[in-house]
């Protein structure tokens, strides 16, 4: 994305309701900006309509600068001091993976076995454990899978990625509700049945070699 940082976070806002990905005002997104203050939606405003405008912003202690900032700041605040290389926080409710996570609520992870792509541009996918939005838990319950996983589902609340530009963020997010389309389509017709072994370690070694980006 090439616009302004405070322009790009209502792009990508636009982007994530077009997609359904959000409904209203959920979800929120955030960048960490040059001068080291973080920009990030407010509460309760709708995405779709949001402009640069309305962003509010804090600093890394948590001090609110200027603005009503989402109520979930602290799962943002929890990437950004976890992960030195995160400069974006995108956190949105597909449907379709929120589904996953009531349908099958002892999964530790997506089991994305089946899917040589994703494998490829996300890696394994954990499923983060419920806590209540809004509290210090959302944050706290991130830890144990920072920096090592750039995307994330939340149990039976949604998705969160991160990455070096909003764009890669975006990306992850995208990826993974169309992921679980394919793995609800799979399973409703018998299934989703694993590569093999073999293939499968040669596709997660493939994506070692590239790096932990999101593609």
């Amino acid at each position: 994305m090439r616009a302004a940082p405070l322009a790009s976070i209502c792009l990508v806002c636009r982007r994530l309701h077009a997609r359904n990905l959000l409904a209203a005002a959920d979800g929120n997104v955030s960048a960490l900006l040059e001068e080291g203050r973080i920009a990030i939606t407010p509460s309760g405003v709708a995405k779709a309509g949001l402009e640069p405008n309305d962003l509010a912003f804090m600093a890394m202690d948590g001090t609110v600068l200027s603005g009503r900032p989402s109520s979930e700041r602290l799962m943002h605040l929890a990437v950004y001091r976890a992960c030195p290389e995160a400069r974006a926080v995108v956190h949105a409710h597909p449907p379709t993976a929120i589904a996953w996570t009531l349908a099958f609520p002892d999964q530790d992870r997506l089991p994305a076995d089946a899917l040589p792509e994703l494998i490829l541009a996300a890696g394994s996918i954990p499923i983060v454990p419920y806590a209540r939005p809004g509290t210090a838990a959302m944050g706290e319950n991130l830890l144990p899978f920072l920096p090592e996983h750039r995307l994330l589902l939340l149990s039976r609340h949604g998705a969160l990625a991160w990455g070096e530009t909003l764009e890669e963020a975006y990306n992850g997010l995208e990826r993974l509700e169309h992921a679980c389309q394919i793995l609800k389509a799979a399973f409703e017709l018998g299934g989703a049945k694993p590569l093999p072994g073999p293939e499968l370690e040669a596709l997660r070694e493939a994506r070692r070699r590239a790096g932990g980006r999101l593609l």
